[in-house]
């Protein structure tokens, strides 16, 4: 009976365990027009769900409190964070702290840059013909974002502000002179500030491109969490929900961007770890053929 009594509790416990729903625990939101997030977080929605028959219940949920990119980074170190998951564009140093999921967000979509100019300085590009000369203009970007690094080796004068909505006003206030941003991210930007910051614009002539890999970072404590992960995202890739939500989300941006209108000045990383899935094409959204150009691996 004794046995018998043990067997039951150690099952009912293991039953217990099991169907214990595993809390996904993202960053939240920097700010009431920060959209740039909503296609990774159906991504990662779809994901779970598609894995659940396999690894059980999940919730989905945002961190308490707003951390910028640089403070979830380092939050995600920790053992008793309070994000497990986090985005954020890929280096040797994420890749060693971290378990990275590589497969690109937006299949690299991020590499392909438009500026947001103040509305009166279009003239400043509207005459660029060589990397020299766009290296005359001051670049704008966030605290701890990766691309300070990438602009910086590339003979780029950086100014760096802690607040995502402060650079959108330094800019309009002449601090930079550009700020490059994802044609995934710069029309939703500009659509919902061109109210309030009526100087606020979109260059018009040039595209920055460089490789840019943007992956999902699982804590290092949660293994099976990005086991999950990547099972869920090659299962969407197989089955071409992945492409269909990366068009439905970033469809109308490709075409208004017109990439095949504007000069394109390529950019080198150097940071690009050598595991990342280069000659996987895929992964990657390469309409100009422009990652023939990088060789790194």
């Amino acid at each position: 009976m004794k046995l018998l009594a043990v067997f039951l509790f150690v099952l009912l416990t293991f039953r217990a365990h099991g169907s214990e729903a595993i809390s996904v625990v993202v960053p939240a939101s920097q700010s009431i027009h920060d959209t740039r997030y909503t296609d990774l977080m159906e991504l990662l929605t779809v994901a779970l769900d598609k894995t659940t028959a396999r690894f059980g219940a999940y919730s989905l949920s945002e961190a308490p409190f707003v951390m910028s990119e640089a403070r979830y980074i380092v939050e995600l170190r920790r053992k008793d964070s309070v994000v497990n998951v986090i985005w954020s564009s890929t280096s040797k140093d994420k890749e060693a702290d971290f378990i990275p999921i590589r497969i690109p967000l937006r299949k690299g979509l991020l590499g392909y840059r438009i500026s947001l100019i103040a509305k009166d300085s279009q003239s400043k590009f509207d005459n660029l013909k060589t990397l020299d000369d766009l290296r005359g203009l001051t670049v704008g970007q966030g605290l701890g974002w990766g691309d300070v690094a990438l602009y910086e080796k590339n003979g780029f004068h950086v100014i760096t502000a802690s607040s995502y909505d402060g650079l959108f006003k330094m800019l309009v206030q002449r601090r930079f002179d550009h700020f490059p941003r994802g044609i995934n991210e710069v029309f939703p930007e500009y659509k919902t500030r061109r109210d309030d910051l009526p100087y606020l614009a979109i260059e018009q002539q040039t595209l920055i491109y460089y490789p840019w890999s943007y992956y999902f970072f699982v804590s290092r404590y949660a293994p099976e969490l990005a086991q999950r992960i990547e099972v869920g995202l090659t299962l969407m890739i197989a089955d071409k929900s992945f492409d269909e939500i990366f068009f439905k989300h970033h469809g109308k941006a490709i075409k208004d961007a017109r990439l095949t209108e504007r000069r394109t000045f390529l950019l080198d990383n150097p940071f690009l770890p050598t595991e990342t899935p280069l000659e996987n094409k895929a992964l990657w959204y390469d309409p100009l053929g422009l990652m023939s150009h990088y060789q790194y691996n």
